[in-house]
């Protein structure tokens, strides 16, 4: 099933006027054959933006848009944000949102995301965690509970929102090799 939403700026395609519409061919439409591809328009015919591929929001499926938005935005010192067409944003401050979408007739499928904190906001966190009665993890498996981790020299954990998506919180991004 596609669990897709549909973009809020999107709009049902136009009824066909019967009088306007195009007539039937008499003969057949060729079968398809490649078309060329466009060549990159100039520098200066470019609009406005960023130089550089980065990610601008995601959706995140929910079974309560509200609740689960307001529990990350509690956990996260952030803000819950006005509705958007079917959406609940949770701006995350570095031009990334996270867009709650009630998703009522299908089970939600957990996904995990993570966040890099400032270290001096991690321990308010687990705080918020623990006032919440929100079981926190060392590990991403949650066989660690109530511990935090140190990987690559910084502080981690892992929690589930209401839906069960696997939240992470960690002060230094992984090191990639």
């Amino acid at each position: 099933m596609n669990q897709n939403p549909p973009h809020p700026q999107q709009q049902p395609p136009a009824t066909p006027d019967p009088q306007n519409a195009p007539r039937p061919r008499s003969t057949p439409r060729p079968t398809a054959t490649p078309r060329p591809v466009a060549a990159p328009r100039p520098e200066a015919a470019r609009p406005a933006g960023v130089d550089s591929v980065r990610l601008d929001h995601t959706v995140v499926h929910a079974s309560d848009r509200q609740l689960s938005a307001e529990f990350l935005a509690a956990v996260l010192e952030l803000e819950v944000g006005a509705p958007f067409g079917p959406f609940l944003p949770v701006d995350l401050g570095n031009g990334v949102t996270l867009d709650f979408h009630e998703t009522r007739t299908e089970d939600i499928q957990p996904q995990h995301y993570a966040f890099l904190v400032p270290e001096q906001r991690f321990d308010a966190m687990i705080d918020r965690l623990g006032a919440l009665g929100v079981t926190y993890w060392a590990d991403p498996h949650h066989t660690q509970p109530g511990r935090t981790n140190d990987l690559f020299g910084g502080r981690g954990a892992y929690f589930d929102d209401p839906d069960g998506h696997n939240m992470e919180i960690m002060t230094r991004p992984y090191r990639r090799p």
